[in-house]
């Protein structure tokens, strides 16, 4: 399974013609507000020099890099929470994917219309951020009418969640998002649990078109950010790699896909199955050998004995896996073992 990050944004701001440059998918990009209805998925390999290091030492037949998925969901508009243009599908397919990818219109073109009238990033963002916090509001209040009534029977836990909701309204309340205050296991688990939305971590993309741009993004303090002229990306997804070489262009999209990985905080692990695949595989950080064996294969899991690893940097220093072998740079990996980033991993079943 793939992580998933949703491109979402007021109608109108690029968001169509992101997930274009992002997947070079043909997908409708119109001057209209919900030009994109249901929404479009594309798969997109996430760029990796180390993969091409190792396939170099162990010279497999097959190259299988990781991937990330991306969404591009329907435009949100004020009032969205409520129901207003497609706000319940906009906000139903945000729970489904597991970061934002907040793309924010930044230049003026008097041809392209803005659902608000004029571009301001800041008040675009805003009415994201008021959109999200209602509806999780809303999701909150609800589920605590629920457990009201077990809370009342002396149920501890629907007593113990309640104080957990409690938490969260008061922040709600205050304008916070929930990915913004500190939260104990139980109070993170609950927020999987109701699906809320404001514990998803954000990427924010300034389109800043090809006309002047019209606001200073620097001074928003937004984190995960970056400026992309997004019609320049579309065109550039038009040329093969060959053409992109040789026309020397440069492009974001790579940078832009290795910021929502990091974002996710996610790490890659590599695996050789025998020299005859390399393949890279995407866990988060923290996650340990039976982690990483259940994304190799659903039975590794159960039927893990040991593994073998060796570091990125040890097995291209030597040269081969039997090199690292010999140099006693390969470790036996037990059940506790917590993989790191870049760890090449041969299991034992």
């Amino acid at each position: 399974m793939s992580f998933s990050v949703g491109i979402v944004g007021l109608p109108n701001v690029g968001k169509s013609t992101l997930f274009k440059a992002l997947t070079r998918q043909k997908v409708d990009i119109s001057n209209y507000p919900f030009c994109t209805i249901s929404p479009n998925v594309g798969i997109v390999q996430v760029p990796d020099t180390r993969l091409q290091k190792i396939a170099k030492a162990i010279k497999p037949e097959k190259i299988i890099p990781t991937i990330i998925e991306f969404v591009d969901i329907a435009g949100l508009v004020k009032g969205a929470h409520k129901g207003e243009g497609l706000g319940n599908q906009f906000l139903s397919r945000i729970r489904e994917v597991d970061a934002i990818l907040e793309v924010v219109r930044n230049f003026k073109n008097e041809n392209i219309a803005h659902i608000e009238g004029k571009p301001n990033p800041e008040r675009d963002i805003e009415i994201i951020k008021t959109e999200l916090l209602m509806k999780d509001l809303e999701t909150v209040e609800k589920t605590k009418e629920n457990f009201n009534k077990e809370a009342k029977s002396g149920n501890k836990e629907a007593i113990r969640k309640l104080e957990i909701m409690e938490i969260f309204c008061q922040a709600l309340n205050k304008g916070k998002v929930l990915s913004e205050i500190e939260l104990s296991e139980d109070s993170q688990n609950l927020t999987q649990e109701l699906c809320l939305l404001t514990i998803k971590p954000i990427i924010y993309v300034f389109n800043s078109g090809e006309l002047p741009a019209t606001f200073d993004t620097k001074t928003l303090g937004v984190q995960n950010s970056l400026n992309i002229d997004l019609k320049t990306e579309e065109e550039i997804s038009e040329f093969s790699e060959s053409e992109i070489k040789e026309l020397a262009i440069s492009s974001k999209i790579g940078e832009l896909i290795s910021l929502c990985y990091k974002t996710l905080e996610l790490i890659p692990f590599y695996t050789i199955k025998g020299g005859i695949e390399t393949r890279a595989w995407t866990l988060k950080q923290g996650g340990n050998i039976l982690d990483a064996a259940e994304k190799v294969h659903s039975d590794f899991k159960e039927k893990f004995i040991k593994a073998e690893v060796v570091s990125f940097e040890k097995l291209i220093n030597s040269g081969s896996w039997q090199s690292a072998r010999e140099k006693g740079w390969i470790e036996t990996a037990g059940k506790e073992y917590i993989v790191k980033d870049g760890d090449i991993i041969e299991f034992r079943i």
